[in-house]
């Protein structure tokens, strides 16, 4: 499967400008106009980050051109506001960030992507929301979210000779078809390959190769979408602190991805809310130390910093549950491939901190090993760690170990070794929320589900 490819260079972000009311005077475009905009399209429109009062956007065009986002409210077609306009540029590999920032919360807009000032014309709907404002108010609303690791796009002049290791590009629109409010990327987004990871123009190449599938597209413009990595969208494959382009892939991720904040300097760690939930998403590659290092107090996975943070950020949080987003498994023990049992000492330390600080809610969310599988990790004088792994989208399955279907915290009946998604609801009064997991083959079929109370994780 051959899909339009881009040759960028340069990582520069356009700064967004002020949004404005819109109060233009609409022209209708010609139907050769309208063509050639719709032409100018590489990838997108895509939803980002939702908050209360601001919605972020993103679209990537062919070339340089002026982008902008019309909005209307639902239900009120009278009134429609404009986000920034940005002039895509080379360096920033034509991509665009757009900021809706005149929304009420709790409010569903429908919107459409403007080029040169014309309408781009899509065969599907085009929406996005903001979030409800239900504190000291009303119970929380319920919400879904899609969840997903490893997205392998063919490209046969550059993938390795043989089998293709990608495919089932229709598990997108299975995807799209369930309507999750956002979808969670968990790492290895896209796949850099050996012509890819030692320039940022094979970097931007392949980013742009993995999110210009046009079964991607319905989902990327009607699914709120937050993202971390994992190895293989950080650099090659196992990769750790001493990649030396790791500059370069970090804001490649920031230029095709549009999460809400970055606490440090250096790498994706960030985090937001849904709701009464809260999603932290670490990075794993950016502090680690090799796999094959002596385990010790100097063997990092997250790193000081990083893993600091996050044991005060989740000791601050009122979530109902907290779900802590990493590429690698966390609560399986078997010491394969790069699971965190590798980097026992750090994980020993986490695992006593939230126990110790009594933190409630806490659940892992993960990928990488290519199959779906749930861990439960009892624990003697408090609550049982989950950990639920979803892998993979496109890439290719791999079955798990003999020893890992063994291990006392696998639950039973949650093996799937065939690509696959999860969709995560959460619903029921403020005191009594529910987490129920659903997994589906790449058709849509559903494979198996689970609950999980916020009570049980207290």
């Amino acid at each position: 499967m051959k899909h339009s490819l881009l040759l960028a260079l340069g990582w520069l972000i356009v700064s967004p400008a002020l949004a404005q009311t819109a109060q233009p005077a609409r022209r209708t475009a010609t139907p050769a106009q309208t063509q050639s905009t719709t032409a100018l399209l590489q990838a997108g429109p895509m939803v980002g980050y939702s908050e209360m009062r601001e919605v972020k956007l993103w679209a990537q065009t062919k070339g340089p051109a002026r982008v902008q986002i019309r909005y209307t409210e639902e239900g009120k077609p009278g009134t429609s506001y404009l986000t920034n306009e940005v002039k895509t540029e080379r360096e920033a590999a034509f991509t665009a960030h757009l900021l809706a920032d005149q929304v009420e919360p709790g409010k569903k807009y429908n919107y459409e992507l403007l080029i040169e000032g014309q309408k781009v014309s899509l065969p599907y709907p085009t929406t996005f929301q903001s979030q409800a404002l239900w504190q000291f108010r009303t119970d929380p609303p319920a919400f879904r979210f899609g969840v997903g690791s490893c997205t392998y796009v063919n490209e046969p002049e550059v993938d390795r000779p043989g089998q293709s290791y990608g495919g089932g590009y229709e598990i997108f629109t299975a995807m799209n078809a369930q309507k999750p409010d956002f979808m969670l990327w968990s790492g290895d987004n896209t796949y850099l390959r050996e012509v890819d990871w030692n320039s940022r123009t094979g970097v931007l190449r392949r980013y742009t190769h993995t999110r210009s599938v046009p079964e991607m597209q319905p989902l990327l413009a009607n699914a709120h979408h937050y993202a971390t990595w994992d190895d293989h969208d950080y650099g090659p494959n196992d990769s750790d602190r001493s990649y030396w382009l790791k500059p370069v892939t970090l804001d490649a991720f920031k230029l095709f991805w549009a999460n809400p904040n970055f606490i440090f300097d250096e790498g994706c760690t960030g985090t937001f809310q849904w709701n009464d939930c809260q999603f932290f998403l670490m990075d794993d590659r950016t502090f680690r130390a090799p796999n094959d290092m002596p385990d010790g107090p100097e063997k990092d996975y997250l790193g000081q910093r990083q893993l600091q943070w996050l044991i005060e950020a989740l000791g601050n949080s009122r979530a109902a549950f907290k779900f802590v987003v990493t590429g690698n498994q966390a609560v399986n023990p078997a010491k394969l491939f790069e699971n965190y049992s590798n980097y026992g000492h750090e994980r020993d330390h986490l695992l006593k901190a939230i126990a110790d600080a009594k933190i409630p809610g806490v659940l892992f969310l993960t990928g990488d090993r290519h199959h779906t599988i749930l861990h439960k990790l009892d624990r003697p004088g408090t609550y049982p760690l989950y950990d639920l792994t979803v892998s993979p989208l496109t890439s290719g399955p791999a079955k798990a170990r003999d020893e890992e279907l063994k291990q006392a915290t696998y639950v039973d009946g949650t093996y799937f070794s065939e690509r696959n998604f999860g969709i995560l609801s959460v619903s029921g009064p403020r005191l009594d929320r529910v987490l129920n997991i659903k997994v589906y083959d790449q058709k849509g079929t559903e494979k198996w589900s689970r609950d999980i109370k916020a009570t049980e994780l207290k």
